[in-house]
């Protein structure tokens, strides 16, 4: 058995290295191969555990029949060795086993069952995968890092620079903050239409105009441009109820809105986790970009929720509010600083909490059929749609590829390409030519020559030498 903590399995036995050449060697060569190996190390260890704290409890539809926990897991020993699966293309795996526990609220009784969750592709020494026979890579994806990005246009009539915000969580609704000719401040939710920035305030819980304004009054100084007041000019609404009900017209245009629906709505967006995450990465852009913002307005950030606060839609609109006095410039979207890697790691897990949502509304549809006294953990479970979402991701992927067999070079250099493309990066129609091109913090990091010619030059590069992945 393998359980998390066991990570021998991934050190790999490099044989003594000799060189030849004239010019000593300054730096020891890293291994070449340790994104791969570490960012599935990673999965094994904390990405599962990270997925199966997020779904649990699982409780019926109710609330007052019975809960599933989700408790330690452990990897068996493969079936078959990595030799014969190549020989008779099968798919080299290990089979994942959890304990899980199910109370039955009625009569407080508890369940334990050791459940088998299905057999996973498993990553050889080298960094591959064997999938029917063949070997495969997780290609690593190059995406724009979570956070918020400011960025500016000329407003044609004045000439003046308006700056706008944008808001780009992990997973969940965007939040997109503009300024206006008049000095209004506007915030498209999720691409709909837009509403006035105070209205969102005052949904998230900054109550009424004064406290509104008293919050901004250390930013908004300019009495030439008074972005706060003349925003409030705007805001159609007065009170917490009538703003939630305000954002809920705009982002469900055909329902009508009541007090509860509304609430829930904007909860649902912002404040639940499970469907609104700005990922560790994103928390520390946050933090780093807005410090300033919320010191000047005496708020204080949050250092470990995931997901947005009201201290945080504060603190965007007030550095919204400095750029455009000034106080700071435009973020370079090009930069590898704005940019991050998804390495195999994180592609599995995000494909595996794909099947475990699945599998989450099975097992709540089944709580509600089930006889209580015939109730366990087994017969609750139904491990198909967890399996059948790793299939598609190691078989279907945009970024699963079959690896380049050419020479070992080929090989190495097909383990280190990093992607733009892919779900949730770009695609080829769509890229511009400032995506593509060779930004000068690419130097060091990603080799600013080795990239295919044609459709996907710019968007397909390969880690330099030296480069490496921290978070």
């Amino acid at each position: 058995m393998l359980s998390p903590a066991d990570s021998s399995t991934f050190s790999s036995s490099s044989a003594a290295r000799k060189r030849y050449a004239r010019i000593p060697e300054v730096l020891p060569v890293p291994n070449l191969i340790e994104l791969q190996l570490e960012s599935f190390h990673w999965f094994i260890e904390k990405g599962l555990r990270e997925l199966f704290d997020e779904i649990s409890p699982i409780k019926d539809f109710t609330g007052k029949v019975m809960e599933l926990q989700f408790l330690d897991y452990e990897f068996g020993d493969p079936k078959y060795s990595e030799e014969e699966c190549r020989t008779k293309d099968l798919t080299f795996s290990r089979p994942l086993y959890i304990s899980v526990e199910l109370l039955i609220k009625e009569t407080g009784e508890i369940q334990r069952q050791r459940v088998y969750m299905g057999d996973y592709p498993w990553m050889t020494d080298l960094g591959t995968f064997v999938i029917n026979g063949a070997e495969r890579v997780v290609v690593s994806q190059l995406v724009r890092s979570p956070g918020v990005y400011y960025s500016e246009v000329e407003d044609p009539a004045s000439g003046r620079m308006l700056f706008s915000a944008k808001v780009i969580p992990n997973r969940g609704a965007w939040l997109e903050f503009e300024t206006n000719n008049k000095d209004q401040l506007w915030v498209k939710v999720d691409r709909k239409r837009k509403i006035a920035a105070t209205t969102l305030l005052r949904a998230v819980g900054y109550e009424t105009n004064d406290e509104i304004a008293a919050l901004f009054s250390p930013i908004d100084i300019d009495p030439e441009h008074p972005y706060i007041a003349n925003t409030l000019d705007k805001d159609v609404t007065h009170t917490p109820s009538e703003a939630l009900i305000e954002v809920y017209k705009k982002l469900r245009p055909g329902d009508p809105p009541t007090g509860d629906n509304a609430k829930q709505l904007v909860e649902g967006l912002f404040f639940n986790f499970r469907r609104y995450d700005l990922g560790r990465v994103g928390r520390y852009k946050f933090g780093k970009k807005l410090q300033g913002a919320a010191d000047h307005m005496g708020i204080e950030l949050p250092v470990d929720q995931r997901t947005i606060t009201r201290e945080d839609i504060a603190a965007i609109v007030g550095h919204l509010i400095e750029c455009n006095r000034g106080m700071h410039a435009k973020d370079d979207i090009d930069h590898l600083g704005n940019r991050r890697i998804r390495a195999n790691g994180e592609l599995i897990q995000n494909a595996f909490r794909i099947g475990l949502l699945r599998m989450e509304r099975v097992v709540r549809e089944r709580m509600t059929i089930q006889e209580i006294d015939k109730a366990t953990p087994n017969a609750l479970i139904n491990i198909r749609p967890v399996v059948a979402a790793m299939k598609e991701f190691f078989g279907g992927s945009q970024l699963s590829q079959f690896m380049d067999q050419t020479n070992p070079l080929a090989e190495l250099t097909s383990k280190r390409r990093l992607s733009a493309l892919g779900p949730g990066g770009l695609s080829r129609e769509r890229a511009g030519f400032d995506v593509r091109d060779v930004h000068h913090s690419h130097y060091g990091r990603i080799c600013p020559i080795e990239t295919p010619e044609g459709p996907n030059i710019g968007l397909i590069g390969s880690l330099a030498t030296y480069g490496r992945i921290n978070a």
